[in-house]
């Protein structure tokens, strides 16, 4: 039977590509024949189907039900019909008919194998999401396999199979890959595609730097040590507050380690950025004050209605509490949640001395973001149909590929080609910005 030798080698072969057990890919052989069956004998068809991989041969058996008057043929046959193969057979008796696998032809096969391989790649996406779906904050590393306008495909090095992906927002812009480096990253979140699931990863966001802990303090992966909140300017600096449910263990010292070289190890996968490593408090002004390290605060009130914290520091303290072009406060609000205000002693004694003043405090701008209908170049009725679509600003369309574009109604393939041509053009102009150290 050289049909079924030749595909039970191929699916061997596909097995091992893509990593099946030998009784999942016998499911799914035999529902490929079952489907090129059903194509050539009727929807409602029964058969058995043998598989014996030591001979090289697939044995097929129709099964059809004896009836005195036929309603489904293609899993009943009549009465007289069945006693001509075998004058024995009486209503109700099953008829087994062999199958030679020849039968199928060329084209049943081919409708067998991609019904296959269909069941492989959803098989394949179901995997990807339950290996992944339970793993946000996770470090994966694998090795750049393209950049993509400023996007990094990454290979994971224990998951091949996966699209992985670090969008251009999702980098610290102050590194350069190129093709065929390694790469580890956190895993942000998990998105669904037309193509399947899409692992999002990041070396920007406080996630990867909290990745990292983990990975260098062992008092981490035991569960001692918690990192409480994190917060981040990625390339320049990062806040980090620990607590530890072991009160002999020093949860800062912990995350240092041995003369730094815990918290080193992780400065150096950052390309040197600052790290801050403050004990977390369950008190807002105590969170406060240890969160404006490495400045010493005097005094702090706060108001929990309007989650604000005023912070009274010495003169000489003062410009190390709100650091360069005000990061460390900045941080320093983003890690407690609270808005923090920063006084020196003599304002503070200005303003009305031990009183709090507190006052209406303005909304943090949101990041800057560009609307389509102001970038150049783009068409207005471009603009309208990406709109409809939910597409409104650079960011929004800053990751879409070009077949994402082709699926749009009303985008023809050279208004695609344009639009990926202004996304190039804008990306790479900001290519070279980043923060400087702190």
């Amino acid at each position: 039977m050289a049909g079924s030798a030749e595909i039970l080698t191929a699916f061997r072969e596909l097995a091992n590509l893509k990593q099946i057990t030998r009784e999942e890919l016998h499911e799914l052989l035999q529902d490929g024949i079952h489907a090129a069956l059903a194509k050539k004998h009727g929807a409602n068809v029964q058969a058995e189907v043998d598989i014996d991989e030591a001979k090289g041969e697939i044995r097929i058996v129709l099964l059809k039900t004896v009836v005195d008057e036929v309603t489904d043929e293609s899993r009943e046959v009549t009465v007289e019909e069945a006693r001509f193969m075998d004058p024995e057979f009486q209503v109700g008796d099953v008829m087994e008919i062999p199958v030679d696998f020849m039968e199928f032809g060329r084209t049943a096969v081919q409708a067998a194998k991609q019904r296959i391989i269909q069941r492989v790649r959803e098989g394949e996406r179901t995997r990807i999401r339950d290996e992944f779906a339970g793993r946000v904050g996770d470090l994966l590393s694998g090795e750049v396999q393209q950049i993509e306008r400023g996007k990094l495909v990454v290979m994971l090095n224990k998951f091949r199979e996966a699209e992985a992906i670090i969008p251009y927002r999702e980098q610290n812009h102050r590194e350069h890959y190129h093709q065929g480096e390694p790469v580890r990253a956190v895993l942000k979140r998990v998105e669904d595609t037309p193509k399947g699931p899409r692992l999002i990863l990041s070396r920007s966001d406080a996630l990867f730097v909290q990745a990292l802990f983990k990975l260098e303090v062992p008092e981490i992966q035991q569960g001692i040590v918690e990192i409480k909140a994190a917060a981040r300017e990625v390339g320049s600096r990062t806040k980090i507050a620990v607590t530890s449910r072991d009160e002999a263990v020093d949860p800062v010292g912990a995350c240092v380690g041995l003369k730094g070289a815990r918290v080193q190890a992780v400065v150096n996968e950052l390309g040197g950025e600052r790290i801050d490593i403050v004990p977390w408090s369950p008190d807002p002004e105590r969170f406060a004050k240890l969160a404006l390290a490495p400045a010493r605060v005097a005094r702090v009130f706060s108001d929990a209605l309007s989650r604000t914290i005023q912070a009274v520091v010495d003169e000489d303290q003062l410009s190390l509490a709100i650091g360069r072009n005000g990061q460390n406060v900045r941080l320093a609000s983003e890690l407690t949640g609270w808005k923090i205000d920063l006084y020196s002693s003599r304002e503070w004694l200005e303003k009305g001395g031990e009183a709090p003043l507190f006052a209406p405090l303005p909304e943090e701008d949101a990041e800057a973001d560009v609307p389509l209908n102001e970038i150049e170049g783009l068409e207005t009725a471009t603009v309208a149909v990406l709109a409809d679509a939910g597409y409104r600003t650079l960011n929004d369309i800053l990751d879409l590929d070009r077949d994402d574009l082709l699926r749009l109604p009303g985008i023809a393939p050279e208004e695609a080609d344009r639009i990926m041509a202004i996304i190039d053009e804008l990306t790479t102009e900001d290519d070279g910005e980043g923060g400087q150290v702190g």
